[in-house]
């Protein structure tokens, strides 16, 4: 009898790997060229998936603007410490020797999306939700002219509303988010007791997320503490929680906003967290001479050759796979709509990316012929426009840093692409 030598654990390892490998890697010509649609954090965490799942996988990652990141860039103060984080992170991805970001391509006008899918193993569509939601309300559309924008900035706000459609059980903001507006230095939070005074009847009933939040608007309205009671006493701002409101109109005098009316909403339906907000014939105004609508954003179709549900504001799929579009795919809000935060965002991006993996892996779809990037850099080229690389970024990102430094500031984000293309090109 034979019997084969024992293989130490490291031994095991290799052979596990190179086979592994040999099962992953493709010829240099069906290589896998993947192709993202958008460089905020649902592009960028499919790119992570992808690079980390296929030994041999190029990722292409192209962006609207000539600056990455997305939301994360945007929407979110650049000292904020997870911001941070999460910029070192795709960073990171972005300087992967497979990995290469193409800005200042506008996809669906630069090139189309069918054209991508000629070039490429995938197609992954992660551009957001950037479109407005809006009221559609007489006023809305009241413009604010330059000189009062000015005048804001030197104003002292002393007055907030926060106003829902729905109640205390229904809020979409975390306990993140109302645990630092609670805890604002100078600021009193004005949660009135009628609102949320039966809320401990309910607490032990919701999932834990729900449970925490709703415990935390409780206590703030009825059980503050004493020094919270002391300091709110003390401070000259307030902001103010109201809920089952629906806007009806902006209220005008003379040209200005001077407040708006609301009508008074009644709640329906059995579960607790996912009632439904019904109009009433009640009205209610308040007065204010600023307003902000701050109701979300949709995605819109950037090729007409989408399937597009145009109410949900997403592409259709299932699983991240586009409908009736074998090699294209969708990753964040332009597939779920816009909810959830960064982590879920992360969740859906590498699901996204193993989805695409087991179709390489499958044959589902296939590389044959797909070489990549050279039809986005023959079209820019015919066209006359600019492309910015990540390194072209890294000019953009250190000159923001030194404007900044001059004001004490992280950074000072330049707005206007004109100068961001100039100092991409210096």
């Amino acid at each position: 009898m034979y019997i084969l030598p024992r293989l130490c654990s490291r031994h095991l390892r290799q052979v596990l790997q190179k086979s592994c490998s040999r099962n992953l890697s493709t010829s240099s010509q069906n290589v896998p060229h993947v192709c993202i649609v958008g460089s905020g954090p649902a592009g960028f965490y499919t790119a992570q998936q992808i690079l980390k799942g296929h030994p041999a996988a190029k990722v292409d990652i192209l962006e609207k603007l000539p600056v990455p990141f997305g939301l994360v860039r945007f929407g979110v103060a650049p000292d904020h410490p997870e911001v941070k984080n999460v910029i070192h992170t795709f960073t990171n991805t972005a300087r992967n020797k497979r990995c290469t970001f193409l800005g200042n391509v506008d996809v669906g006008k630069d090139v189309s999306i069918e054209e991508l899918q000629g070039a490429y193993t995938a197609v992954v569509l992660a551009y957001g939700a950037d479109d407005d939601r809006t009221l559609a309300i007489k006023g809305e559309k009241t413009d604010i002219s330059q000189h009062a924008l000015d005048a804001l900035t030197r104003s002292r706000v002393r007055k907030v509303y926060l106003v829902g459609r729905r109640g205390p059980l229904q809020v979409a903001f975390t306990i993140k988010e109302i645990r630092e507006m609670i805890k604002l230095p100078n600021c009193r939070p004005v949660i009135h007791k009628d609102d949320v005074k039966d809320l401990n009847k309910v607490i032990e009933d919701l999932p834990r997320p729900r449970k925490r939040l709703t415990d935390l608007l409780y206590r703030t309205s009825m059980e503050p503490s004493d020094t919270d009671t002391q300091l709110w006493a003390q401070a000259s701002k307030e902001w103010e929680l109201r809920f089952r409101l629906t806007p009806a109109e902006v209220i005008e005098t003379e040209g200005k906003v001077t407040g708006v009316k609301f009508y008074i909403n009644e709640l329906q339906g059995d579960d607790l967290v996912n009632k439904i907000a019904k109009v009433t014939s009640e009205t209610e105004d308040i007065q204010c001479g600023l307003v902000f609508r701050s109701i979300g954003y949709k995605s819109i179709p950037i090729d007409p050759c989408l399937p597009f549900d145009e109410r949900k504001g997403i592409i259709l799929n299932k699983k991240g796979r586009v409908e009736n579009r074998p090699g294209l795919y969708c990753s964040g809000w332009v597939s779920t709509g816009p909810v959830g935060v960064i982590l879920n965002t992360m969740t859906w991006g590498f699901e996204t990316g193993k989805v695409i993996l087991k179709d390489i892996e499958d044959g589902a779809i296939s590389s044959e012929g797909k070489h990549g990037n050279q039809i986005i850099k023959d079209k820019m080229l015919s066209k006359g426009k600019q492309l910015v690389t990540f390194s072209e970024w890294d000019k953009i990102d250190l000159e923001e840093m030194k404007r900044g430094a001059e004001v004490g500031k992280p950074r000072e984000k330049i707005i206007q692409i004109s100068e961001m293309l100039k100092v991409a090109s210096s």
